[in-house]
C-alpha cells in the first residue's frame, strides 16, 4: 500500500529562466540558502525526506532540471553550459546571491560547473553520490548497458502499484516507504486516460540528458569552494528476485563501480581543495538520500556549519 500524501511541507512554484519554466520546491527557512540538484531521470521530490531535517537550519530549494518533473521539456539544448546557466539564472530569479549547493548523481555536474565559473555564487558544495565524472568512458558505456537491462518493462508501467514495486527492487532495496518517496514516484511516471504510466522525463528528454552526461567532463581544478563528497557502498541493490539480473548487477558493482569509485575518490582528493570524503555503508546510489535521512542530514549540517580555516 502507498501512503496517503499529506499536506505539502513546501511551496511549489515556477521560475522563468533561460527561455523556459523550471519547477521548484521551496521549504523556506531562515538560514543560508541550500539549493538541491537532482540526478538524471529524477525530480525534486527525491529530496523531500532529507529537506525535512534541514529546513530549520537552511532555506531549502530543490528544482526540476529541464525535461524533468514539471519543468518545461524543450527540444533542446540539454548540454552542460545550458544546464549550468539554468541553475545560475534560477539563483538570480529567486534573489539568491550565493548558495550552498548539493548535487545528487548528475547534479554534481551543475554544482561543479557553477562553482568553477562563478565562484562568488557558490558557498560550499555537497556531492551526494555525485563526486564522479560520469563521462569517463569505462563507466559510461557500462552504465548505459546496465540501465538497458535494469529498466521497467511494459508490465511495470501498467499501474502505480506495479511501478512502485519495480522501482523499489531496481533502485532502493528493502527500505521503508515514505511520503517523500511516494511524491517522487508519482512525478516519475504519469498515467494517461487508460491508466498506463508514461515515464518522466520522456524518451527524447532522457536521451538528450544522457548524451550530456556522457560528454560533460568535470573540471574540478577550477573549483575553490570547500566540498563534501559522500559515497554509498554499492550502486544498485545486489539482491533481486531475478537471479540473472542480480548477477549482472553484482558484476557491474565489482568490475565497474568498485574501481570507478576508488579512482573517483583519488581524483577529487587530488583536484579539489582539501575535500572531506565520507563512505557510508549499507546505502545504494538512490537509497542514500532517502533511507535514514536524519543521519545524512546530520553529516550535511555538520559540514555546512563548519568554519573554514582562514
Amino acid at each position: 500500500m502507498s501512503p496517503d500524501l499529506g499536506p505539502a511541507p513546501y511551496r511549489s512554484a515556477f521560475a522563468e529562466v533561460n527561455g523556459i519554466k523550471l519547477h521548484y520546491l521551496d521549504w523556506g527557512g531562515d538560514g543560508p540558502p541550500l539549493v538541491l540538484v537532482h540526478g538524471i531521470g529524477d525530480n525534486p521530490h527525491v529530496f523531500q525526506d532529507l529537506a525535512t531535517f534541514l529546513h530549520d537550519d537552511f532555506r531549502i530549494i530543490a528544482y526540476a532540471r529541464r525535461g524533468h518533473g514539471r519543468s518545461d521539456a524543450p527540444p533542446g539544448p540539454y548540454d552542460g553550459p545550458t544546464l549550468t546557466e539554468d541553475l545560475l539564472q534560477l539563483l538570480s530569479t529567486l534573489g539568491i546571491q550565493q548558495a550552498h549547493l548539493l548535487g545528487w548523481s548528475m547534479g554534481g555536474n551543475e554544482i561543479t560547473a557553477l562553482a568553477a565559473r562563478y565562484p562568488d555564487r557558490a558557498g560550499k558544495l555537497v556531492y551526494l553520490e555525485a563526486a564522479y565524472d560520469w563521462s569517463t568512458p569505462m563507466f559510461f558505456k557500462a552504465f548505459g548497458d546496465i540501465l538497458a537491462v535494469n529498466c521497467p518493462a511494459a508490465d511495470d508501467l501498467r499501474s502505480l502499484d506495479a511501478f512502485r514495486a519495480w522501482y523499489r527492487a531496481a533502485w532502493l532495496g528493502d527500505i521503508p516507504w515514505t511520503e517523500g518517496l511516494e511524491a517522487y514516484l508519482r512525478e516519475l511516471a504519469r498515467p494517461d486516460a487508460d491508466g498506463k504510466l508514461h515515464p518522466v522525463p520522456d524518451e527524447k528528454a532522457f536521451a538528450a540528458s544522457l548524451a550530456a552526461l556522457g560528454t560533460w567532463w568535470r573540471n574540478y581544478t577550477q573549483v575553490q569552494a570547500p566540498a563534501l563528497a559522500i559515497y554509498a557502498s554499492t550502486f544498485f541493490p545486489l539482491e533481486h528476485s531475478d537471479a540473472a539480473l542480480a548477477q549482472k548487477l553484482r558484476t557491474f558493482e565489482q568490475e565497474v563501480m568498485v574501481p570507478f569509485r576508488q579512482a573517483s575518490m583519488e581524483r577529487i582528493r587530488r583536484e579539489l581543495p582539501s575535500p572531506t570524503v565520507l563512505e557510508l555503508a549499507d546505502w545504494t546510489h538512490m537509497s542514500i538520500g532517502v533511507e535514514r535521512p536524519d543521519e545524512l542530514a546530520a553529516a550535511v549540517r555538520d559540514f555546512l556549519r563548519r568554519q573554514v580555516p582562514s
